[in-house]
């Protein structure tokens, strides 16, 4: 079987090379919009730091049912899954209340899976029935009060903001499948398993969704560029001394 600390360093490489890309991609972002895009840069960053952590053998909590649940992993998720949340909300314009909501909603859905996985029957199941409702709370704010604040923005914020919301809500429904099968759940997976699954859909969630908003705010840059030109071009024409 294969050792469980060589998926936690595949993680870790991943990330670390993923952290790179986008860094190196915020060269390619306008200055005005390169703010915003330090919280992507900063997820898989996070997450490098605790697959490290796992790959060198610290972090396991044996549970009250004997398996072992990765303390690095829940940190991890419990500080990025939350900054993509505010990365969401700050392209469409929400509040601070707004944003601070639907976060904590989504950390609670993290803090309540990390409870549930180190309990036994039936308590691990009401916990994973509380994360799951805040969980369904947060799709709920994405798709009534961020759809609505999306409305008000260009056409290309606009399918950017679903292109991400589409891109997390379906990976992050993964999550609770792989808890459900888990060794936390029904137990249909095993520990090393399980590590293989999650440590390639955290990287794909992590670097994807940064890939997903560096390529789309490239792309209104270069729209943004050419529409200046355009309308630079008509100004000119409008001018009556252009032609002296």
């Amino acid at each position: 079987m294969v050792d469980i600390t060589l998926w936690f360093t595949l993680g870790t490489i991943g990330m670390v090379l993923g952290t790179g890309l986008l860094a190196y991609g915020l060269l390619l972002v306008p200055d005005e919009k390169r703010r915003p895009f330090l919280l992507v840069v900063g997820v898989p960053g996070i997450a490098a730091v605790a697959y490290g952590i796992m790959a060198l053998g610290y972090g396991g909590l044996e549970t009250a049912t004997g398996t072992t649940v990765f303390v690095p992993r829940y940190v991890d998720w419990l500080l990025t899954t939350p900054i993509h949340v505010a990365f969401i909300g700050l392209i469409v314009g929400a509040s601070t209340r707004l944003i601070a909501r639907v976060a904590t909603l989504q950390a609670l859905t993290i803090v309540f899976g990390f409870v549930g996985a180190t309990l036994a029957a039936p308590l691990n199941w009401a916990f994973y029935l509380l994360g799951s409702v805040a969980f369904g709370a947060v799709v709920y704010y994405f798709y009534r009060d961020f759809e609505a604040l999306s409305a008000e923005q260009t056409d290309g914020i606009q399918a950017l903001f679903r292109k991400l919301r589409s891109f997390v809500v379906v990976l992050w429904l993964v999550y609770p499948v792989i808890w459900l099968v888990g060794v936390s759940g029904v137990g249909l997976m095993d520990l090393e398993t399980t590590a293989l699954v999650v440590s390639y859909i955290d990287v794909v969630a992590k670097v994807g969704f940064g890939l997903i908003a560096l390529n789309e705010y490239v792309n209104l840059a270069e729209q943004d560029v050419a529409e200046a030109t355009i309308q630079s071009s008509a100004d000119l024409g409008d001018d009556p001394t252009a032609a002296d």
